[in-house]
């Protein structure tokens, strides 16, 4: 087993309602007494934290890149997976890799739990 698919398997199997992001937010619990200006002044406040966050982490963002293209240079191909609003976001990103990047469409693909409904129609009865 490769270190990437090692580094994969035990990710996996860690729980991932324990990360910052399935948290729920302090400030936003009392989201629907907001008025419209306070709830874009939240999601600002919160996006401004994002540029941060993505430079801590470029060199393994830089280093994903590089396994994925030396994969493609090899034949092989970029899968995304997902469900709900990721498959969604792999769905739209897969579809744009090939025109910006000039990549061949069939090397870039993606699998969405929920069929075709799920690319148009959110299900979120599976969340419960």
């Amino acid at each position: 087993m490769t270190r990437t698919r090692q580094t994969l398997t035990r990710n996996a199997k860690s729980d991932l309602r324990q990360l910052p992001t399935e948290q729920v937010l302090p400030a936003a619990t009392e989201l629907d007494r907001m008025s419209s200006l306070e709830i874009v002044r939240l999601m600002n406040n919160e996006d401004a934290t994002v540029a941060a966050a993505v430079s801590r982490a470029l060199p393994q963002v830089a280093r994903a890149i590089d396994v994925v293209v030396a994969g493609l240079r090899q034949g092989g191909r970029l899968i995304y997976v997902g469900a709900g609003t990721s498959g969604r976001i792999g769905a739209l990103d897969a579809s744009e890799i090939p025109p910006t990047f000039n990549t061949d469409p069939r090397s870039v693909q993606f699998i969405m739990a929920g069929a075709k409904p799920a690319k148009t129609i959110p299900i979120l009865q599976s969340r419960k």
